[in-house]
């Protein structure tokens, strides 16, 4: 018998490569959304561990504690749940900062846990995916300023260490740590603290232990030009990474003929200038909060 060997047509060929074709179309974004949930349900695992640990630790006393959660989510804000629940923090969608929670979870972000007398558990998301960001004059990338500091050799030789309230001020002309900190920050990348004409002073506590009470006030003005006694907005990191928006009261040292950041602040008067504030979950939040800060300074600002 001859047998008859007979294969698909192109026809036929064409149409399967089709079906494959919607049902790959079809699996793609399923598979996908399936795996950014999972993403999120690791990334709230590891949240609500983080918050269990400071809950602890602020049970025990020590209530400076911070603990920082690498995100591994692609995409901004919660696609499985609206709203988040985390340890009772419940939080919706679009509802914006609260108390408790700062700014929006996103692809290659943070969540640092911490705690705060007045309000308990504070989660603050941070990250690069929202598309409506904002340009900046300054490099936002470079968002430590402390590591500058530490690498002075003045720093590093401990001078500073047995000092529990020290001060470099940017405008200080004869100060003789201003130039070994102004030297690295020029080695930066556009920073913030390389902005026109801006004012940075470096303040607070050297002894050993005491990041969380050291304290950078930025602020764009220039306050030899502002005059001491004048109210001006600040943009302040604190040594353990927080970003706040305040005000302080530009200031004159006896017998220097310059004019400083703030008036001098005792240690109990840097966490009043901290909660006369409010607390961002980045440096480009409270940029932006520090801007619509300044409008309302119009009395101080230069054109």
């Amino acid at each position: 018998m001859k047998r008859i060997k007979t294969g698909f047509t192109l026809m036929e060929m064409l149409i399967v490569i089709a079906i494959i074709a919607v049902l790959i179309a079809i699996a793609i974004p399923l598979f996908s959304s399936q795996l950014e949930k999972t993403r999120e349900a690791t990334d709230l695992t590891n949240v609500r561990s983080a918050y269990a640990q400071v809950s602890t630790e602020a049970l025990l006393g020590n209530s400076e504690i911070t603990v920082t959660v690498d995100l591994t989510q692609k995409q901004a804000d919660w696609q499985s749940l609206d709203p988040v629940n985390i340890g009772g923090i419940v939080h919706y969608k679009k509802q914006g900062d609260t108390d408790n929670w700062k700014g929006v979870a996103a692809p290659n972000g943070t969540c640092v846990v911490s705690y705060h007398e007045d309000y308990g558990i504070i989660l603050t998301w941070s990250g690069k995916a929202d598309p409506t960001t904002p340009e900046y004059p300054f490099n936002t990338s470079i968002t430590d300023f402390f590591s500058l500091l530490y690498d002075t050799a003045f720093w590093k030789n401990g001078s500073i260490k047995n000092n529990t309230n020290f001060e470099f001020d940017s405008r200080c002309p004869d100060s003789e740590y201003i130039p070994a900190i102004s030297e690295a920050i020029e080695k930066l990348d556009n920073s913030l603290l390389q902005q026109p004409d801006c004012t940075w002073a470096y303040l607070g506590n050297g002894k050993d232990g005491q990041e969380a009470k050291r304290y950078l006030f930025w602020t764009s003005l220039n306050t030899d030009k502002v005059g001491a006694g004048k109210s001006i907005p600040v943009i302040i990191q604190t040594g353990d990474g927080k970003y706040y928006v305040s005000e302080t009261t530009t200031g004159k040292r006896n017998g220097k003929d310059y004019v400083t950041i703030s008036e001098s602040l005792t240690p109990n008067q840097y966490t009043q200038t901290l909660k006369k504030g409010k607390e961002y979950s980045s440096l480009e939040a409270a940029y932006d909060a520090y801007l619509k800060a300044l409008e309302q300074y119009d009395s101080v600002r230069q054109p």
